[in-house]
């Protein structure tokens, strides 16, 4: 089956998408993230902060002048409400700053403090080594650049995908619009 036979009449890529091989690929990435989170997450440098909190120390790291919570949280898995009060305890903390945004009295500005930094480059060393142990020891330098095209082709495509619109019933259920 292919995505065009799965769509039928609506608005499917210019190339038919073997479902069953997209689904199975999907399958593979999904479960070895699955693993290696999970192999992550027992790694006792977690001691000081949670690997979500981590998430946001290195995300802001990456932003010298700080990020829009809304711009931290398009980069999070979190709901606007778990990332404020995640934000609020990394605050208390002493690891980031929160500040009006400028030119919008609604909009709030988060950044990482000198301790924060710090603590972001402390855990990230000892992550990096981990995550050099469970996916470099899996894969050979080829594969490592193959992996890194191909999860970096995933993510780089999504804007332009447009999201699937489906029939469906009141309880979710698709309905096929052909149907008798």
């Amino acid at each position: 089956m292919t995505v065009q036979d799965a769509t039928a009449g609506a608005v499917a890529p210019a190339a038919a998408v073997d479902v069953r091989a997209a689904a199975v690929a999907w399958e593979e990435l999904f479960r070895a993230q699955v693993a290696i989170m999970r192999r992550l997450q027992r790694d006792p440098i977690w001691d000081r902060i949670t690997l979500r909190e981590y998430d946001v120390l290195f995300t802001l790291s990456r932003a010298p002048e700080g990020l829009r919570l809304r711009d931290l949280g398009e980069s999070s898995l979190l709901s606007q409400p778990s990332l404020s009060r995640m934000v609020e305890r990394l605050e208390e903390g002493g690891w980031v700053r929160r500040a009006p945004a400028a030119g919008d009295g609604r909009g709030v500005v988060v950044g990482l403090t000198a301790a924060g930094a710090a603590l972001q480059k402390e855990v990230g060393r000892r992550h990096v080594q981990a995550i050099a142990h469970y996916v470099g020891g899996a894969l050979d330098a080829e594969q490592l650049a193959a992996l890194t095209d191909v999860a970096g082709a995933l993510r780089a495509a999504q804007p332009a995908i447009p999201d699937l619109h489906r029939g469906g019933d009141a309880a979710g259920h698709d309905v096929d619009a052909g149907a008798p």
